[in-house]
């Protein structure tokens, strides 16, 4: 590079523009050391340096510190970036600490991704190398980091001398925050806050969500540290209303609407759909319909509603709000199978024998008007009461039929209680309950079992991209995690056999006792793999088939608009939009055809960020639920054991607590992890997985939803130890539940302590 003399600057000292093309154009960071290096400076003018970086700092035109410099507006050769957006599969990222003071708003930069750093989501931070083209900048990610979204979520607390400090509403946080910036915000709100530079500058408070015991503020808190995508833009919302007015063509449709199809959901659904019919075939087998929203004929692929409901990739329900995939024009609108109108549907006719086995299937798009909504109680009880009418009657009979197929299959069945948070009007909780499971539940789901079966071999039969639903067997380190455990309550696994469903089913259906009938579904549930959507068929364990996808849901899950999409190209069902601002084509477009690897990975990690907020934020219900019932005592059972105490959990609600060992009384007790029990050295008191229990509510946290009990009869002294005898020292590292629920223990243990200021 050449050497400039500019005026007033010692000699050697390179110019201005010298600097920051080599900043630029530096592989590495760029610091003063580095600087120096390249243009050999020496002594004096290392100072002369230091001074014109300052100058030039003071100036505008580069940022930094002087272990890297960048020019003011760009960006440093490697830096932590925050994915914001993902884009066609393509994540868009900014700078995770661009602060300018000019207000310059953040540049995007396109990432480059790896097999190593595939599936990016939005809020998922890098650290990369960048580098600025004629074509804007682009980032090559280095290494995934921590999120640091989870705990900048919390309420503005003071501490006694007046110094606000942000108490986390995740219980895996153990310690409050001082705050350097309310940002407006008064003690007792509830708060989005962001780091500072460093651990000790304290946060600052970006956001203030109001009131954090409001209704709607325990959903909010789970939006909001999940970084779930709640807000449809403006283009799409736009293009939702364009698609609402797509004529449906008589001529293009099969007309199904003669039949008297009937959609039975939930008393409080939001969409509907999915719908069912069925009549005797007169062979002893049955003819049915299985008609479903024809999403794929308004949310074409490439268009403004596509890239939102990619991003979302399904709906997310909590008891007071749903985030839906779709705008509410199309998913509770033009979408829904409502009673009494015309609809587009993608309709499975299936043919079922007697046995229940479907012999045939074809797939066509049709025009349906439900002749009916149902809830599944008042379904349940015209069949219970002999009120049914002759289509209730054929379906219920349909249904049998495809029950003794299933029963012929023996799926893993896992009876476990779901609970059901019901609000007033008000959005005030009313009632937390365990959700009955009736025949009409099953009688839904085995039809759409089977039409989603269909679906999956439909397509394999005609060598179509398919996203399948798999889950794998079991892996052999959960199975022997397992059979631990059952050696623990006298019960043997041999992992020699082969592994089945109709396995765990007979070991479940042996036990007599309710009580630890419900323990060992648990710990079956703990040893299964998580399910995910794949292009490469792996069959489904729990349901015991070989080909499955998800075809019934296309209003809040993306992976069945993904199959709605491949049935059109496979069964040349395509009906092309006009000519206009919608895409013409409602297929599969050729980038998923070529990879559908990228997004079956991308939305199988929306599936379980679904999840973690809809349980996350059932648990602060039922903490609220709780919180006026301090002293309370209540029938539970023991789930979990350990050195420092063990876990219960209130029996017909789900309320998941500790109770401390110290909370035990003076007595001292021994842990004896083979039996998974703390036992009393002087009485003998035994506390043991499986053990029904009366305790006391001591403590329940709404805003982080953890719970704390105590024994009723104890003293709540610190535990005696024994004479001659040392307790055992704790082993480092995370205390594991005995199950295999990760990371439970070690956020519930330190509930109840002062925080750490």
């Amino acid at each position: 590079m050449p050497r400039k003399n500019a005026p007033g600057l010692p000699q050697g000292l390179p110019s201005r523009e010298q600097i920051i093309e080599f900043i630029q154009s530096s592989e590495k960071p760029a610091g003063k050391r580095e600087i120096a290096k390249a243009f050999g400076l020496k002594g004096e003018e290392k100072i002369a340096l230091k001074r014109l970086l300052k100058d030039m700092a003071e100036e505008g035109l580069i940022d930094g510190k002087r272990t890297a410099f960048h020019r003011m507006g760009g960006v440093p050769k490697v830096t932590v970036l925050r994915v914001v957006d993902v884009e066609e599969g393509e994540a868009i990222a900014i700078p995770d600490a661009w602060q300018p003071d000019d207000g310059t708003p953040p540049p995007r930069l396109r990432l480059v991704e790896s097999k190593r750093h595939a599936a990016l989501r939005t809020g998922d931070r890098l650290l990369a190398r960048t580098e600025e083209t004629g074509g804007g900048w682009t980032a090559h990610p280095m290494k995934k980091l921590p999120a640091r979204g989870e705990g900048l979520l919390g309420v503005v607390e003071l501490d006694g001398s007046g110094k606000p400090w942000l108490a986390p509403t995740d219980k895996r946080v153990r310690n409050s925050s001082p705050i350097a910036d309310l940002g407006g915000a008064e003690p007792g709100q509830l708060v989005l806050a962001e780091p500072g530079r460093t651990p000790r500058s304290g946060v600052k408070v970006i956001e203030v969500l109001g009131d954090p015991l409001a209704p709607k503020a325990f959903s909010l808190i789970a939006i909001h540290k999940y970084g779930i995508p709640h807000v449809f833009r403006e283009e799409a919302l736009a293009e939702a209303e364009l698609a609402a007015k797509l004529p449906l063509s008589e001529e293009q449709r099969e007309d199904l609407r003669h039949l008297p199809i009937v959609a039975i959901d939930p008393a409080d659904a939001r969409d509907h759909d999915d719908a069912i019919w069925a009549e005797p075939d007169g062979e002893g087998g049955f003819r049915a319909v299985v008609a479903i929203a024809d999403v794929s004929f308004y949310v074409r692929p490439g268009g403004q509603i596509d890239k939102e409901a990619r991003k979302r990739g399904n709906s997310v329900y909590f008891p007071d709000r749903v985030v839906p995939m779709l705008p509410e024009v199309l998913s509770a609108d033009v979408c829904s199978l409502k009673q009494g109108e015309d609809r587009a549907a993608m309709v499975c006719h299936l043919q079922i024998d007697s046995h229940g086995r479907v012999k045939d299937w074809r797939f066509t798009r049709a025009l349906v008007r439900i002749a009916e909504v149902i809830a599944y109680e008042d379904a349940q009880a015209r069949i219970d009461s002999g009120e049914a009418d002759q289509n209730l009657q054929n379906l219920w009979a349909a249904w049998r039929a495809l029950f003794s197929a299933r029963n012929a299959r023996d799926p893993l069945e896992l009876e476990l209680p779901e609970r059901r948070v019901m609000l007033d009007e008000k959005g005030r909780i009313f009632e937390i309950a365990v959700r009955e499971r009736l025949d009409a539940h099953r009688v839904v789901e085995d039809f759409m079992i089977a039409a989603n079966v269909a679906a999956a071999k439909a397509l394999e039969s005609k060598a179509s991209p398919v996203v399948y639903r798999v889950h794998e067997p079991p892996t052999r380190e959960k199975l022997i995690a397992l059979r631990d455990y059952f050696d623990s309550i006298g019960k043997k696994l041999a992992l020699g056999q082969v592994i089945t469903p109709s396995l765990f089913n007979r070991m479940i259906k042996d036990i007599a006792d309710e009580g630890e009938k419900a323990l060992v579904m648990e710990a079956v549930l703990r040893s299964q793999t998580q399910a995910y959507y794949g292009p490469k068929n792996m069959g489904h364990f729990g349901l015991s088939l070989g080909s499955y996808a998800h075809f019934t849901s296309p209003i809040r899950r993306y992976a069945d608009l993904l199959v709605h999409r491949g049935l059109v190209d496979a069964f040349h069902l395509e009906q092309p939009a006009p000519k206009g601002k919608l895409p013409a084509k409602s297929g599969l477009s050729e980038q998923d055809r070529a990879d559908l690897s990228k997004v079956t990975d991308a939305i199988s990690q929306t599936e379980r960020r679904a999840m973690e907020a809809e349980r996350d934020t059932i648990d602060r219900y039922v903490a609220a639920w709780l919180a006026g019932r301090i002293g309370e005592t209540f029938p539970t059972r023991i789930t979990g054991v350990q050195s420092f105490g063990f876990f219960a959990t209130i029996v017909g609600l789900g309320g998941d607590g500790l109770v401390p060992v110290s909370g035990l009384g003076r007595e001292y007790f021994r842990y004896e992890e083979g039996a998974r029990a703390l036992i009393g050295e002087d009485t003998g008191t035994r506390y043991a997985v499986g053990d029904m229990i009366e305790l006391r509510l001591a403590e329940a946290n709404p805003l982080t939803g953890a719970l704390k009990f105590e024994v009723p009869d104890s003293d709540g002294g610190k535990p005696i130890e024994p004479r001659g005898k040392r307790p055992e020292p704790k082993k480092k590292g995370r205390a594991k539940h005995p199950q295999g629920q990760r990371g439970r223990p070690a956020n519930i243990r330190h509930q109840g302590r002062g925080r750490k200021r």
